[in-house]
């Protein structure tokens, strides 16, 4: 499901040189729940965002689905992101002026593709949102924020989830409440899910984790 192969990413040059990413191999299953951990400055969020087509490597190669990122332009990725991955990040990104229901549809939208309404009254019904469709992100706890930016996540059925630290934000009852809906979601949508956290506990309910360490995968 997700290739990545002797990936680089460096910034700067000579004694300001940055390796935020030395030569990175990892394999990921379809299907499959990987979380990601290490300290700030490890590497995991670039390499999240590589897997995710928001960042373009240095040397190296990610095939996700089948599709090779490398050398693709920006509106060729646009569209990869748009069709391929859902994204789901600490500060939720919810739009504040449209309701729940108008935000999870927003993606869709952006594409010019019309909903698959049974399975948005799956989702919202999973996640339970669907008394709170009318309702406006700051309306909302933080935890429901989260729910509604998974459903956001799945609504365009991407083969790949992509989390950045998606508790972050909440406290710890409601990020174990995120994370294992983050995981049932996955495994009954069969979408493969890779989640970066600080969070050793929350990186245990994953079918595996990995570590970094400057920027590299630790063994």
């Amino acid at each position: 499901m997700i290739t990545v192969r002797k990936l680089k990413k460096y910034y700067g040059s000579g004694e300001d040189l940055v390796r935020a990413l030395d030569g990175v191999d990892l394999d990921v299953a379809q299907g499959e729940f990987v979380a990601i951990v290490g300290a700030s400055g490890s590497g995991k969020t670039t390499l999240l965002n590589m897997m995710g087509g928001l960042d373009v490597p240095t040397e190296g190669e990610v095939i996700v689905d089948g599709v090779n990122l490398s050398g693709m332009r920006e509106e060729q990725l646009a569209v990869f992101r748009r069709k391929k991955v859902g994204f789901i990040f600490q500060e939720y990104n919810l739009v504040p002026t449209l309701t729940v229901e108008e935000n999870i549809l927003f993606p869709l939208d952006l594409d010019g593709t019309a909903p698959d309404q049974g399975f948005f009254r799956e989702v919202t019904e999973l996640l339970g949102l669907c008394e709170r469709m009318q309702a406006y992100p700051n309306m909302l706890s933080g935890g429901l924020k989260q729910r509604v930016a998974i459903a956001r996540a799945l609504m365009a059925k991407p083969a790949v989830i992509l989390a950045d630290e998606p508790t972050g934000n909440l406290d710890s009852k409601n990020g174990q409440n995120v994370a294992g809906l983050l995981k049932m979601t996955a495994q009954v949508y069969h979408r493969t899910l890779v989640m970066i956290t600080h969070n050793q506990e929350l990186a245990q309910l994953a079918d595996r984790v990995v570590c970094m360490e400057d920027g590299r995968i630790r063994t």
